[in-house]
């Protein structure tokens, strides 16, 4: 009996000098934002009662996330670090990075984050948010937006490497698709999603790039899958940014694939102050072309950052006479 008690005292004196050893550095930072939001559709509707009252409700309101990051340091000099998201009291996202130094950068979200061709989606210069926010087709997000969009999967691994001028990505979203704790699965099966890109740096303030992807869709048929694809090309000159690219998207056993262009300036008036333009359209090889633009802006004092932007479209989701327009105004703070 006391030799056992001695051998555990020992072993837990040995985990404890382990622990010390590798303790890391954690840290927390958050955003709370207040906006004015007014949206086309449902909002702007009259009430089906027919007394003429707009079915609008409050426009004001705030979001707000606490975002969690931990790291540590291996004996062989790579990084370990954590990190996890609350967007309103809600985990949205949880991640695992391995720095590898040299060999690159691997890392499993089980949250929201692209994978592969997804963290090139859209690469368009903009001050505040992209053409596609808050659009949708009866005011309250519930009928989907923009359409034509690449994705690599949001739940998997994801393998990243800069080469002098020449950055590649790898991802894998395992099938399934929905997150999950260890030891447990999730989803109903299907294909996996595969897909990667290349970027390249030819010169200062330019930047090119291709990203290719096999995604799962369906479920209990592995021949499943949708060919995503997409290229862009970006350029800096001063305090001018412009961009343009093209996607594709080559949908399983259908003719109804989507060819999306979009292209954006952004003018940095100084460090503070910022204005962009996007446009966007989806010419669908069987319906009408989806059309949206729209403009942006916004400024930073410390850690405070106002932002204001305005989209529009026409066919939306490609439906002739689907329109929807978004305005959104508010302040940013940052700790």
């Amino acid at each position: 009996m006391k030799t056992w008690k001695k051998a555990g005292l020992t072993a837990l004196a040995g985990s404890l000098v382990a622990t010390s050893a590798f303790a890391g550095a954690m840290t927390v930072s958050g955003t709370a934002n207040v906006a004015y939001t007014g949206n086309t559709g449902a909002e702007d509707s009259y009430a089906a009662s027919g007394t003429g009252e707009l079915n609008d409700g409050s426009r004001w309101g705030m979001t707000k996330s606490i975002s969690f990051a931990g790291s540590g340091e291996m004996d062989n000099g790579w990084t370990v670090s954590l990190s996890t998201t609350f967007a309103n009291a809600a985990s949205s996202a949880v991640g695992v990075t391995l720095d590898m130094g040299d060999a690159g950068t691997l890392d499993f979200q089980g949250g929201t984050s692209g994978r592969g061709i997804g963290k090139i989606a859209d690469m368009m210069p903009t001050a505040d948010e992209d053409v596609g926010d808050g659009i949708d087709t009866n005011g309250t997000t519930a009928s989907g937006g923009l359409t034509g969009a690449v994705s690599g999967g949001v739940t998997g691994f994801h393998y990243s490497k800069v080469m002098d001028m020449v950055e590649i990505g790898i991802g894998y979203a395992p099938k399934g698709g929905a997150a999950s704790t260890a030891g447990n699965v999730s989803g109903s099966g299907g294909k996996s999603t595969v897909g990667g890109f290349v970027k390249i740096d030819p010169m200062d303030g330019l930047e090119i790039g291709f990203g290719t992807s096999e995604k799962g869709t369906g479920a209990g048929d592995n021949s499943m899958s949708d060919d995503h694809s997409t290229a862009y090309i970006t350029y800096v000159y001063g305090p001018v940014t412009v961009g343009y690219q093209e996607s594709n998207v080559d949908t399983y056993s259908t003719t109804a694939d989507d060819e999306v262009t979009r292209w954006g300036v952004l003018y940095a008036v100084n460090d503070e102050l910022s204005i962009s333009y996007q446009e966007h359209v989806n010419d669908d090889t069987t319906a009408t072309d989806e059309e949206a633009s729209g403009w942006s802006a916004s400024y930073t004092v410390g850690s405070m950052t106002f932002k204001a932007h305005r989209n529009s479209a026409e066919n939306v989701g490609n439906i002739v006479a689907n329109e929807s327009e978004h305005t959104e105004v508010g302040v940013t703070f940052a700790f």
